[in-house]
C-alpha cells in the first residue's frame, strides 16, 4: 500500500480547501482560525502565504469566480444559443441547479457586504462582475449586432431574475421574463 503524500503548502494548493469551507459555511463566519482547520494549517501559516487576511479573501474569491465560470463553461458546452432568449434560458437554468446552489448562495453574501462597505467585497464583486461580462459576450449569438450591449441586458436580466428568486419571487421574475422583455426569441421558461 502507498503513502500518502502530503501536498506542499502554498496558495494553489490552499485555495481548493479553503473554497470547499466557504461554500459550505459561507464568507460571514470566515475568520483565519476557522479556515485554517479547514485547509490543515495554521492561521499564522495562512497570513505567511496570501499576506494578509483581506488578501487571502480576494484571492478566495477570485479563485471561486473561476470555479463558478469553469462550471457555466461545462453547463453551456460549445455550441452557442441561436438568441438572446435561448442563452438566457441556458444560463438561467444551470444557475438555478442544485450544484451551483453553494455558489449564489455565496454570490448574495458578497453583494450584501458590498452593499454594507465591508473592505474587499466591493472590489471582489466588481471583478466577479467583469470576468462574468467577458464570459457572456462569448454567449452571445453568432452575428449578434451588439455583444457588448447583449451581455449586459443579459446581465440585468440574469441577477434580476436570480435575486428575486433568491427572496421568493420566482414566480415574479418569470412574469416578467414572458411579458416581452427579450427581443429576437422567445421568453425562458
Amino acid at each position: 500500500m502507498a503513502a500518502s503524500r502530503k501536498l506542499p503548502m502554498n496558495k494553489h494548493n490552499l485555495l481548493p480547501l479553503l473554497a470547499q469551507h466557504v461554500l459550505a459555511h459561507g464568507l460571514g463566519g470566515a475568520s483565519l482560525r476557522p479556515l485554517a482547520k479547514a485547509s490543515g494549517t495554521s492561521d499564522r501559516m495562512l497570513v505567511y502565504h496570501f499576506g494578509t487576511k483581506e488578501a487571502l479573501i480576494a484571492d478566495l474569491l477570485g479563485y471561486l469566480a473561476g470555479a463558478y465560470a469553469a462550471a457555466l463553461d461545462a453547463a453551456m458546452g460549445s455550441e452557442r444559443a441561436a438568441t438572446r432568449g435561448q442563452a438566457l434560458a441556458r444560463i438561467l437554468r444551470h444557475a438555478r441547479s442544485e450544484a451551483m446552489r453553494p455558489f449564489m448562495q455565496l454570490w448574495w453574501e458578497i453583494v450584501a457586504g458590498a452593499a454594507r462597505g465591508l473592505p474587499g467585497y466591493a472590489p471582489a464583486a466588481h471583478a466577479m462582475m467583469a470576468d462574468l461580462l467577458a464570459w457572456l459576450e462569448g454567449q452571445m449569438p453568432e452575428g449578434d449586432p451588439d455583444p457588448a450591449g447583449g451581455a449586459r441586458y443579459l446581465l440585468t436580466l440574469i441577477e434580476g431574475t436570480l435575486m428575486l428568486a433568491a427572496i421568493g419571487h420566482a414566480d415574479t421574475a418569470q412574469a416578467g421574463l414572458r411579458a416581452g422583455l427579450l427581443a429576437g426569441g422567445p421568453a425562458p421558461s
